[in-house]
């Protein structure tokens, strides 16, 4: 491993355990292994590391729905879709948590955009071959909706594990109330 991922895996690491406030750079790089100095070749502060740890959620996110999203129809794709955000959201509640505190806490917001592109990307080219082929409305812009879906379903997935633990048969009618929502309006029956 790098060095660079040393020091987002242990910050992660220190983070989850300690909080973001309480911990220190000395902690970081002596989880790390490595000098501080070499903390500061790539890294400014901690809150510097907010960007690199959202790009490690993000991609698993991405990695996650590449491998599970098998062809289909797009509903059953969207269905899909929802059920791998809101497992991934679960598994990754307090990363989550963590990112999106140290992330606001940080000019590195406006980062948010460019770490979800291959999300949004990755959707946008499976909106786009649906409308193709005729199962996806044509007057919908396949760039716009791929973003708004993916916030969408992130959302909701973070209403029922970030905010507070809902009973598993409530988040399931949530999800299924939000996969009909979805498939209503991009007229997805098939």
């Amino acid at each position: 491993m790098d060095k660079r991922k040393k020091i987002i895996s242990a910050a992660i690491a220190i983070f989850s355990k300690k909080g973001i406030e309480k911990t220190t750079i000395s902690d970081i790089v002596d989880q790390a292994g490595i000098g501080q100095g070499t903390f500061y070749l790539y890294f400014s502060s901690k809150m510097a590391l907010m960007p690199a740890i959202a790009e490690v959620l993000v991609e698993k996110m991405h990695g996650d729905l590449v491998k599970q999203i098998k062809p289909a129809t797009l509903a059953e794709q969207m269905d899909e879709i929802i059920k791998v955000m809101f497992a991934f959201t679960k598994t990754y509640k307090d990363l989550n948590k963590l990112m999106y505190s140290g992330l606001t806490q940080t000019e590195h917001i406006k980062d948010w955009e460019t770490i979800y592109a291959p999300v949004y990307q990755w959707m946008e080219e499976l909106l786009a071959s649906h409308q193709q082929a005729g199962s996806l409305r044509e007057d919908l812009n396949v760039r716009y909706i791929a973003k708004i879906l993916i916030g969408m379903i992130e959302a909701a997935a973070e209403q029922n594990y970030l905010f507070y633990d809902q009973d598993p048969a409530l988040i399931a009618e949530y999800r299924n109330e939000l996969k009909k929502f979805v498939n209503y309006a991009m007229a997805a029956n098939s």
